[in-house]
């Protein structure tokens, strides 16, 4: 495993990131979460992402769980705070700063630890002044209960903002989380250098596209039983926008390309994310431990010019880099 600083902070990730944003408590049994868990930790992965969201709260019980008895000092464990919890009441959800105060309890508590190393606004508030919002990231960081601040699928000028205000207020925004893969690109444009700009990584999710840059779905093809594009309750939805024969056809051309590398196309599409300097880990889930096994070999993958350049002509027409699109695939709770 290969580790990186994230943004302009002395805190170091490991570039492969487990994440249970699909899985823990709604796919997977929590034996078989503990199983990939175990995985993660055996590949060297010690940086682990999740969200009080996730499952409505319980993907963050069935982290904490399976991470107990792990030197807490040796990991990196991140979650997120904005989508609705709980009941759903008028405070369950947002960046107010009573939202915010509830939900780092209830995170440390679900997680089983005292600190997270990394607290991130899952999206930006609109009904929320940033000012209250970064105060209360502040205080946060003061008690000790977060050692970092990071955002999600925040655009440029959104970062800009909260870097300012919390450089005024003593702590450091160190990370974004957004959706970046070859097929959605749209952070290149923008976000990506204002980041570079203020010191802030990418910490991405979906670096595989939910399983299409696996090769797995063919043109013309009914998707295979089991699959991501089967599962009527989200998944099916989710990946829709991505299950053109067009772009179904250039996914297929990225095969020759990672049998010469000896790599499976998962493994391309990962390291092909962490190509990215601005990027400083890979967010990867699994159902089984060999998949995260497999996933977490794309660390340290340098992919030269030349097979940048074979991989943008296969890919580069039917990729989505247009920063004014919704994340309309990013926009579920991710």
């Amino acid at each position: 495993m290969e580790f990186r600083y994230l943004g302009n902070s002395g805190l170091k990730i490991s570039e492969i990131i487990y994440g249970n944003w699909l899985t823990h408590a709604s796919q997977v049994e929590n034996d078989a979460a503990n199983a990939t868990i175990r995985a993660a930790l055996d590949a060297g992965i010690s940086s682990f992402d999740t969200a009080d969201a996730y499952a409505n709260t319980a993907a963050e019980v069935v982290l904490g769980d399976a991470l107990k008895g792990e030197r807490r000092e040796s990991l990196e464990i991140f979650t997120k705070v904005y989508w609705p919890t709980g009941p759903g009441g008028k405070n369950d959800t947002g960046l107010s700063r009573k939202h915010i105060m509830e939900s780092i309890n209830g995170s440390l508590t679900r997680l089983g630890t005292d600190y997270v190393d990394l607290y991130q606004a899952h999206r930006f508030d609109y009904a929320t002044p940033i000012e209250e919002t970064m105060q209360a990231f502040a205080d946060i960081v003061r008690q000790g209960k977060a050692l970092y601040i990071g955002v999600s699928e925040w655009n440029a000028d959104q970062i800009r903002a909260g870097h300012k205000l919390a450089k005024e207020l003593g702590f450091q925004l160190i990370s974004n989380q957004p959706q970046y893969n070859l097929l959605w690109r749209v952070i290149e444009q923008e976000v990506v250098p204002t980041s570079e700009e203020l010191g802030v990584s990418q910490i991405v999710f979906s670096p595989i596209a939910q399983g299409i840059l696996t090769g797995k779905y063919q043109p013309g093809q009914p998707a295979p039983e089991g699959s991501r594009a089967t599962d009527e309750k989200g998944g099916k939805n989710m990946i829709s926008r991505w299950m053109r024969d067009e772009i179904l056809t250039a996914v297929q051309g990225l095969k020759p390309i990672a049998d010469e590398l000896e790599l499976t196309q998962a493994q391309l599409a990962v390291a092909w994310v962490l190509q990215n300097p601005n990027v400083a880990g890979a967010i990867v889930g699994a159902s089984r431990p060999e998949q995260i096994a497999s996933n977490a070999a794309a660390a340290g993958v340098k992919l030269e010019a030349s097979v940048l350049a074979q991989i943008e002509s296969v890919i580069g027409a039917v990729a989505e880099t247009d920063p004014s699109l919704t994340q309309s695939p990013a926009e579920r709770v991710a």
